[in-house]
């Protein structure tokens, strides 16, 4: 019908209109193109990304803070190393993202079926050239639809690492935490009906967005299956997938790096929490001395783990107390070893070799 309402208003040189093609071979090898365009963008937002991370992470770099796991204080580390993290995290994604796009930048004019029975390939080479896009090795009324998925693919592994770096704001925000806080203005509100609310709105919106990227990767893996040489059940979803894919991550990337831009960080509340479970975080060093002192692993392991429990079921527990208090361990350590032991400057000595990777 388009080709009809054209062909009506141009006249005797129709007959030049769509020749020996068939419908993809216009609308697929247009699809690259927008592709490419909207990816264009998408590196630019990377480039502000990565920018915003290497300043945190020099920024933070000798800022001690607690290392969780299972949600669970750990040992001490160093706040700019999550920067450093998620930019090796995003730098992955992007170089993922750079192939997935080189393989999406094909085209086709190649026919009904792909077989070039109207059209010479060489008709094909030179567009395609003059467009600065590749020819697909082969098609058949459609270029395969796994490069298309691969691309969707990328886009949600970015979409993942920005969630990554959402939740880990989130939980730092929460009140019994506060080591960090995103950007609130004065006249900003964080609840219709609690005044005192701050609230991780910029992180919480980027985690649900991340759900919408991933499930639209889903659906580009399922456009993959194809009947035959083609069908159409592909287009139907493509055309919300992928322009909502680009512009989300397009979105995603800027509200993230804005929310760095913003992020307020309490480094005393990091130090409090540190110090919160009475200093049991510290218990791998007293290991560790008890065991390069003769004691054997598992009788060491034994007398440490006692005195960080007790300290730990004590309203206000003391670990430090409790080890200098405890003469199998006074007889193998000195207090000047066992002070030492509970100093932050022994987490930061290989800080600067990890940094030098970057």
């Amino acid at each position: 019908a388009f080709l009809t309402c054209v062909n009506e208003n141009v006249g005797e040189n129709s007959r030049f209109i769509h020749m020996g093609l068939t419908s993809s071979d216009v609308i697929d090898t247009a699809l690259a193109l927008q592709i490419s365009d909207a990816s264009k963008i998408i590196l630019d937002d990377f480039e502000k990304l990565e920018n915003i991370l290497k300043n945190l992470a020099q920024k933070y770099r000798k800022t001690p803070c607690i290392g969780r796991s299972h949600g669970i204080h750990a040992e001490p580390t160093i706040f700019g190393l999550k920067f450093l993290n998620w930019l090796d995290i995003f730098s992955r994604a992007k170089e993922n993202f750079v192939s997935a796009l080189e393989n999406v930048k094909v085209g086709q004019i190649s026919g009904p079926v792909g077989t070039y029975s109207n059209i010479n390939p060489e008709i094909e080479n030179l567009a395609l050239k003059k467009l600065g896009l590749k020819s697909a090795k082969i098609s058949t009324q459609v270029i395969s639809r796994d490069i298309h998925a691969r691309y969707l693919q990328a886009l949600a592994l970015i979409a993942s690492g920005i969630e990554l770096v959402a939740t880990e704001i989130r939980h730092l925000q929460r009140s019994e935490v506060g080591e960090v806080q995103e950007g609130f203005s004065n006249t900003q509100k964080g609840s219709s009906a609690m005044p005192h609310k701050k609230n991780p709105i910029a992180s919480e919106n980027l985690c649900g967005l991340s759900r919408i990227v991933r499930a639209n990767s889903i659906a580009a893996l399922e456009n993959v299956p194809l009947w035959h040489e083609r069908d159409i059940s592909h287009s139907s979803a493509e055309r919300i997938i992928l322009p909502d894919s680009t512009i989300l991550i397009d979105y995603m990337l800027n509200r993230l790096t804005n929310t760095l831009e913003n992020l307020v960080v309490n480094e005393k509340r990091m130090l409090k929490n540190i110090n919160l479970s009475g200093g049991v975080v510290f218990s791998q060093k007293v290991l560790l001395a008890l065991t390069n002192k003769g004691m054997l692993r598992e009788d060491a392991y034994k007398i440490v783990q006692e005195n960080a429990l007790k300290a730990l079921d004590e309203e206000n527990g003391n670990f430090k107390e409790n080890i200098l208090n405890d003469k199998r361990v006074t007889e193998k350590l000195s207090s000047a070893e066992i002070e030492k032991l509970f100093e932050l400057d022994d987490y930061l000595k290989n800080i600067d070799e990890i940094y030098k990777r970057f």
